[in-house]
């Protein structure tokens, strides 16, 4: 049995759900977003909250179960709150702005970074050593920050680079004379 799967999921205040099939549409005040279930999972709305079961007790019917609920869950999260990830710059000369839609990103180059903002994705920079990824679809808000992460990661000897906010860096020690 799914521990994850078991809970139903409740739909705050303001978010409505329509299931057409293996499809559920999810509609709330930052959006609407859209999931597609296998044929494994029944979808069944009731009482103000969707419900998850499985159609058999196959394997992938089982693996599907957890998963399907997760995602129908970041949907109704994502429809009514957003979803955001914070990164920090630290370094030297290390700063980023925003101009337009495009991030600009000192890193210690030779050139300046230009990250261009994709589609459902909104980034700002409240500080020069702040910068702040949003949006109602986690996934695609995860992998913008890891794109932006990934122009000059956290290294262990200074600390400097992109980091996610309060993640942690291992230090190492330098050469000894």
């Amino acid at each position: 049995m799914s521990r994850i799967g078991k809970k139903p999921v409740e739909l705050p205040k303001g978010v409505t759900a329509e299931i057409k099939g293996q499809t559920i549409e999810v509609k709330g005040p930052k959006g609407t977003r859209s999931f597609t279930a296998t044929d494994d999972i029944d979808l069944v709305l009731e009482d103000g909250a969707i419900s998850v079961k499985p159609r058999g007790l196959s394997k992938r019917a089982r693996q599907q179960w957890g998963m399907t609920r997760s995602m129908v869950e970041n949907l109704t999260v994502g429809v009514s709150e957003g979803f955001k990830r914070e990164l920090e710059i630290q370094g030297v000369g290390y700063r980023a702005q925003m101009q337009g839609k495009t991030l600009k990103l000192q890193l210690g180059y030779s050139h300046d970074v230009n990250f261009e903002t994709p589609e459902g994705v909104t980034i700002t920079a409240p500080k020069q050593t702040e910068i702040v990824v949003e949006g109602i679809d986690q996934q695609i808000v995860g992998q913008v920050a890891a794109n932006i992460r990934e122009w000059r990661r956290p290294e262990p000897y200074k600390g400097k680079g992109i980091r996610y906010k309060g993640e942690f860096v291992f230090r190492k020690e330098g050469k000894k004379k």
